[in-house]
């Protein structure tokens, strides 16, 4: 299966995130994950952001780490959402009463 992980990267990544994508390709997943296989050294984030777009076109799967401040995490859900991928929240964030992205992905995913 292809995944593609939607995390933060500019924030630095979790060891929970790195041991989960050591444990889905030890499990014979091929897994994009942004923090090893996006180049990082773009200047204004749209050659990342479209690297995200159409690895995200190509996944079987998109599993979510969710970190609410982060922007690029937005943006790929975003994408997803839109290419109506399967996707999953894999973290377990805090959530708050009311509308969140965290309900919305509970509700949709697989």
């Amino acid at each position: 299966m292809r995944v593609v992980i939607i995390c933060s990267v500019r924030g630095g990544t979790p060891q929970e995130v790195s041991n989960y994508v050591l444990k889905m390709e030890g499990e014979g997943n091929q897994v994009y994950f942004p923090p090893r296989d996006t180049p990082q050294d773009d200047p204004t984030g749209l050659t990342i952001c479209l690297r995200m777009c159409q690895q995200i076109r190509l996944a079987d799967e998109v599993h979510i780490f969710y970190y609410p401040e982060s922007q690029g995490v937005h943006f790929d859900m975003g994408c997803a959402f839109a290419l109506g991928k399967k996707w999953k929240l894999i973290n377990n964030p805090n959530d708050s009463p009311g509308k969140s992205y965290i309900k919305v992905i509970k509700e949709t995913q697989s």
